[in-house]
Protein backbone atom coordinates (compact mmCIF):
# COMPACT_ATOMS: atom_id res chain seq x y z
CA UNK A 1 0.00 0.00 0.00
CA UNK A 2 1.74 3.57 -1.26
CA UNK A 3 1.05 6.36 1.75
CA UNK A 4 1.64 10.31 1.57
CA UNK A 5 5.09 9.35 3.06
CA UNK A 6 6.10 7.36 0.15
CA UNK A 7 4.98 9.95 -2.15
CA UNK A 8 8.48 12.12 -2.58
CA UNK A 9 10.33 8.92 -2.99
CA UNK A 10 7.65 7.94 -6.15
CA UNK A 11 8.37 11.39 -7.95
CA UNK A 12 11.74 11.44 -7.88
CA UNK A 13 14.21 9.36 -10.71
CA UNK A 14 16.29 6.91 -9.26
CA UNK A 15 20.25 7.30 -10.58
CA UNK A 16 21.48 5.89 -13.94
CA UNK A 17 24.66 4.30 -14.09
CA UNK A 18 24.65 3.86 -17.32
CA UNK A 19 24.17 7.83 -18.50
CA UNK A 20 27.12 8.41 -16.32
CA UNK A 21 29.58 5.63 -17.51
CA UNK A 22 28.89 7.46 -21.06
CA UNK A 23 29.26 10.17 -20.46
CA UNK A 24 32.77 10.07 -18.55
CA UNK A 25 33.86 7.53 -21.55
CA UNK A 26 32.75 10.42 -24.41
CA UNK A 27 34.58 13.40 -22.28
CA UNK A 28 37.97 11.19 -21.97
CA UNK A 29 37.98 10.50 -25.73
CA UNK A 30 37.90 13.83 -26.35
CA UNK A 31 40.54 14.70 -24.44
CA UNK A 32 42.71 12.05 -25.91
CA UNK A 33 41.64 13.40 -29.27
CA UNK A 34 42.75 17.29 -28.55
CA UNK A 35 46.29 15.31 -27.62
CA UNK A 36 46.66 13.08 -30.58
CA UNK A 37 46.22 16.27 -32.27
CA UNK A 38 48.93 18.53 -30.94
CA UNK A 39 51.08 16.39 -31.37
CA UNK A 40 50.75 15.66 -34.90
CA UNK A 41 50.92 18.95 -35.32
CA UNK A 42 54.40 19.33 -33.15
CA UNK A 43 58.11 19.03 -35.38
CA UNK A 44 61.01 18.28 -34.18
CA UNK A 45 63.67 21.14 -36.15
CA UNK A 46 66.30 18.65 -38.29
CA UNK A 47 69.73 19.50 -37.55
CA UNK A 48 70.62 22.22 -40.21
CA UNK A 49 74.68 22.07 -42.09
CA UNK A 50 75.86 25.50 -43.26
CA UNK A 51 77.99 25.53 -46.41
CA UNK A 52 80.10 28.89 -47.28
CA UNK A 53 79.15 30.06 -50.72
CA UNK A 54 80.69 32.59 -52.87
CA UNK A 55 77.39 32.92 -54.78
CA UNK A 56 74.00 31.50 -53.63
CA UNK A 57 72.70 28.81 -56.38
CA UNK A 58 69.22 29.04 -57.83
CA UNK A 59 67.70 25.98 -56.02
CA UNK A 60 63.88 25.72 -56.06
CA UNK A 61 62.24 25.50 -53.01
CA UNK A 62 60.38 22.55 -52.15
CA UNK A 63 56.51 23.21 -51.57
CA UNK A 64 54.77 23.58 -47.86
CA UNK A 65 53.64 20.69 -46.53
CA UNK A 66 50.04 20.26 -46.68
CA UNK A 67 48.08 21.59 -42.96
CA UNK A 68 45.58 18.71 -42.05
CA UNK A 69 42.88 19.82 -40.51
CA UNK A 70 42.58 19.56 -36.51
CA UNK A 71 40.05 16.20 -36.38
CA UNK A 72 36.68 17.40 -35.14
CA UNK A 73 35.68 15.79 -31.72
CA UNK A 74 32.45 13.93 -32.00
CA UNK A 75 29.55 15.45 -30.29
CA UNK A 76 28.35 14.14 -26.75
CA UNK A 77 25.25 12.12 -27.09
CA UNK A 78 22.67 14.57 -25.44
CA UNK A 79 21.29 13.70 -21.99
CA UNK A 80 18.07 11.38 -21.69
CA UNK A 81 14.72 13.14 -20.67
CA UNK A 82 14.14 13.11 -16.75
CA UNK A 83 11.04 11.20 -16.18
CA UNK A 84 7.91 13.09 -15.08
CA UNK A 85 7.50 12.38 -11.82
CA UNK A 86 3.52 10.43 -10.66
CA UNK A 87 1.38 12.78 -8.96
CA UNK A 88 1.33 12.87 -5.21
CA UNK A 89 -0.73 10.70 -3.40
CA UNK A 90 -3.67 12.94 -1.38
CA UNK A 91 -3.29 12.01 1.84
CA UNK A 92 -6.87 11.21 3.36
CA UNK A 93 -8.03 13.34 6.07
CA UNK A 94 -7.19 12.72 9.55
CA UNK A 95 -10.05 11.25 11.56
CA UNK A 96 -12.33 13.72 13.97
CA UNK A 97 -11.04 13.68 17.49
CA UNK A 98 -13.36 12.18 20.24
CA UNK A 99 -15.65 14.93 21.96
CA UNK A 100 -13.83 14.04 25.20
CA UNK A 101 -10.32 15.41 23.48
CA UNK A 102 -12.67 18.43 22.27
CA UNK A 103 -14.39 19.32 25.48
CA UNK A 104 -10.69 19.16 27.00
CA UNK A 105 -9.32 21.73 24.77
CA UNK A 106 -12.32 23.57 25.12
CA UNK A 107 -11.46 23.67 28.92
CA UNK A 108 -8.14 24.72 28.32
CA UNK A 109 -8.99 27.61 26.27
CA UNK A 110 -11.41 28.50 28.16
CA UNK A 111 -8.50 28.13 31.47
CA UNK A 112 -6.17 29.64 29.37
CA UNK A 113 -8.74 32.77 29.21
CA UNK A 114 -9.55 32.96 32.46
CA UNK A 115 -6.27 32.76 33.56
CA UNK A 116 -5.30 35.76 31.13
CA UNK A 117 -8.41 37.85 32.58
CA UNK A 118 -6.85 37.35 35.69
CA UNK A 119 -3.62 38.45 34.81
CA UNK A 120 -5.34 41.54 32.86
CA UNK A 121 -7.60 42.41 36.04
CA UNK A 122 -4.00 42.20 38.43
CA UNK A 123 -2.34 44.73 35.83
CA UNK A 124 -5.21 46.72 35.85
CA UNK A 125 -5.52 46.97 39.79
CA UNK A 126 -1.58 47.43 39.73
CA UNK A 127 -2.06 50.15 37.39
CA UNK A 128 -4.48 52.01 39.49
CA UNK A 129 -2.75 51.21 42.68
CA UNK A 130 0.25 52.81 40.85
CA UNK A 131 -1.89 56.27 39.96
CA UNK A 132 -3.72 56.64 43.19
CA UNK A 133 -0.40 56.26 44.60
CA UNK A 134 1.28 59.01 42.16
CA UNK A 135 -1.67 60.84 42.86
CA UNK A 136 -1.60 60.49 46.50
CA UNK A 137 1.85 61.80 46.33
CA UNK A 138 1.35 64.56 43.59
CA UNK A 139 -1.44 65.54 46.03
CA UNK A 140 1.12 65.39 49.31
CA UNK A 141 3.76 67.22 47.58
CA UNK A 142 1.47 70.30 46.38
CA UNK A 143 0.20 70.41 49.32
CA UNK A 144 3.64 70.31 51.29
CA UNK A 145 4.91 72.60 48.51
CA UNK A 146 1.51 75.21 49.95
CA UNK A 147 2.42 74.95 52.99
CA UNK A 148 5.97 75.69 52.67
CA UNK A 149 4.82 78.86 50.86
CA UNK A 150 2.04 79.88 52.86
CA UNK A 151 4.95 79.19 55.51
CA UNK A 152 7.03 81.76 53.98
CA UNK A 153 3.86 84.02 53.45
CA UNK A 154 3.50 84.02 56.97
CA UNK A 155 7.38 84.64 58.04
CA UNK A 156 7.62 87.27 55.42
CA UNK A 157 4.36 89.25 56.78
CA UNK A 158 6.25 88.45 60.34
CA UNK A 159 9.39 89.85 58.61
CA UNK A 160 7.05 92.69 58.20
CA UNK A 161 5.70 93.69 60.60
CA UNK A 162 8.61 92.92 62.76
CA UNK A 163 10.28 95.32 60.51
CA UNK A 164 7.45 97.95 60.35
CA UNK A 165 7.62 97.50 64.36
CA UNK A 166 11.28 97.91 64.26
CA UNK A 167 11.12 100.80 62.10
CA UNK A 168 7.77 102.48 64.42
CA UNK A 169 9.64 102.31 67.63
CA UNK A 170 12.71 103.55 65.69
CA UNK A 171 11.02 106.42 64.85
CA UNK A 172 9.82 106.72 68.07
CA UNK A 173 13.07 106.74 69.15
CA UNK A 174 14.52 109.30 67.00
CA UNK A 175 11.13 111.02 67.52
CA UNK A 176 11.69 110.98 71.12
CA UNK A 177 15.88 111.74 71.22
CA UNK A 178 14.54 114.67 68.47
CA UNK A 179 12.27 116.37 71.13
CA UNK A 180 14.62 114.82 74.43
CA UNK A 181 17.59 116.99 71.92
CA UNK A 182 14.96 119.96 70.87
CA UNK A 183 14.01 120.20 74.74
CA UNK A 184 17.57 120.08 75.75
CA UNK A 185 18.44 122.96 73.15
CA UNK A 186 15.79 125.15 73.99
CA UNK A 187 16.83 124.79 77.62
CA UNK A 188 20.18 125.68 76.97
CA UNK A 189 19.02 128.70 74.71
CA UNK A 190 16.89 129.61 77.29
CA UNK A 191 19.64 129.14 79.98
CA UNK A 192 21.81 130.96 77.25
CA UNK A 193 19.03 134.19 76.87
CA UNK A 194 18.66 133.97 80.64
CA UNK A 195 22.15 134.64 80.85
CA UNK A 196 22.78 137.16 78.48
CA UNK A 197 19.76 139.10 79.82
CA UNK A 198 20.81 138.82 83.14
CA UNK A 199 24.62 139.79 82.12
CA UNK A 200 23.01 142.88 80.15
CA UNK A 201 20.73 143.97 82.95
CA UNK A 202 24.37 143.93 85.25
CA UNK A 203 25.21 146.40 82.87
CA UNK A 204 21.85 148.13 82.65
CA UNK A 205 21.67 148.79 86.03
CA UNK A 206 25.82 149.67 85.94
CA UNK A 207 25.16 152.25 83.81
CA UNK A 208 22.35 153.80 85.26
CA UNK A 209 24.10 153.63 88.35
CA UNK A 210 26.88 155.43 87.40
CA UNK A 211 25.02 158.13 86.55
CA UNK A 212 22.54 158.67 89.52
CA UNK A 213 23.57 161.23 91.99
CA UNK A 214 21.63 160.20 95.38
CA UNK A 215 20.19 162.81 97.70
CA UNK A 216 22.37 163.18 100.74
CA UNK A 217 19.31 162.11 103.42
CA UNK A 218 18.68 159.10 101.62
CA UNK A 219 18.51 156.12 103.99
CA UNK A 220 17.90 152.45 104.00
CA UNK A 221 17.38 150.72 100.65
CA UNK A 222 14.67 152.30 98.74
CA UNK A 223 13.24 150.27 95.58
CA UNK A 224 11.77 152.37 92.68
CA UNK A 225 10.39 150.69 89.45
CA UNK A 226 10.43 152.24 85.76
CA UNK A 227 9.29 150.75 82.07
CA UNK A 228 12.02 152.59 79.97
CA UNK A 229 10.57 152.74 76.17
CA UNK A 230 13.51 151.92 74.25
CA UNK A 231 14.41 151.63 70.38
CA UNK A 232 16.33 148.77 68.48
CA UNK A 233 19.65 150.91 69.07
CA UNK A 234 19.46 151.68 73.14
CA UNK A 235 18.12 154.92 73.11
CA UNK A 236 15.52 155.70 75.38
CA UNK A 237 12.22 157.09 74.28
CA UNK A 238 10.06 157.15 77.73
CA UNK A 239 10.60 156.52 81.09
CA UNK A 240 7.39 155.67 83.40
CA UNK A 241 7.49 155.01 87.35
CA UNK A 242 5.19 152.51 87.37
CA UNK A 243 6.44 151.76 91.64
CA UNK A 244 7.64 154.79 93.59
CA UNK A 245 10.49 154.12 96.43
CA UNK A 246 8.51 156.75 98.93
CA UNK A 247 11.14 159.30 97.87
CA UNK A 248 10.27 161.73 95.79
CA UNK A 249 13.91 162.94 95.19
CA UNK A 250 15.17 159.14 95.08
CA UNK A 251 12.83 158.21 92.37
CA UNK A 252 13.69 161.53 90.04
CA UNK A 253 17.28 161.18 90.58
CA UNK A 254 16.63 157.60 88.84
CA UNK A 255 14.81 158.81 86.20
CA UNK A 256 17.29 161.29 85.14
CA UNK A 257 20.18 158.70 85.43
CA UNK A 258 18.45 156.61 83.26
CA UNK A 259 17.91 159.27 80.24
CA UNK A 260 21.58 160.22 80.97
CA UNK A 261 22.38 156.65 80.13
CA UNK A 262 20.82 156.35 76.49
CA UNK A 263 21.83 154.50 74.78
CA UNK A 264 21.32 151.78 76.95
CA UNK A 265 23.68 148.59 76.21
CA UNK A 266 21.89 146.18 74.41
CA UNK A 267 22.63 142.46 73.54
CA UNK A 268 23.20 141.46 70.02
CA UNK A 269 21.29 138.26 70.63
CA UNK A 270 17.37 138.49 68.93
CA UNK A 271 16.02 136.26 71.75
CA UNK A 272 17.57 138.29 74.22
CA UNK A 273 17.03 141.90 72.92
CA UNK A 274 13.39 140.94 73.32
CA UNK A 275 13.36 141.37 76.76
CA UNK A 276 14.48 144.88 76.65
CA UNK A 277 12.87 146.21 73.45
CA UNK A 278 10.61 147.88 72.89
CA UNK A 279 10.03 148.36 76.83
CA UNK A 280 12.32 147.40 79.68
CA UNK A 281 10.98 146.97 83.27
CA UNK A 282 13.64 148.49 85.39
CA UNK A 283 14.38 148.00 88.73
CA UNK A 284 17.01 150.02 90.94
CA UNK A 285 17.97 149.54 94.61
CA UNK A 286 20.80 152.36 95.63
CA UNK A 287 22.74 149.77 98.08
CA UNK A 288 22.48 146.68 95.25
Amino acid sequence: MITAADAPYLSRPGPNLAAGLLALGVHAVFVLLLVVGVSWQTQHPAPVMVDLWAALPDVPRPPAPPVEPLPVPPRPAPPKPAPVPKPAVKEAPPPKPPDIALEKEKARKKAEAEKLEKLKAMQAAEAKALADAAREEAAAMKKAQEQQLADKERKKRELLRQLEEEELMQRMADEEARQNAARAAAARRLNEVDRIKGQYQDMIRATVRGNTRLPPDLQGNPEVRFTVKLLPTGEVVDVRRTQSSGNAAYDEAVERAIRKSSPLPLPADRDARAAFVPELSFVHRPKE
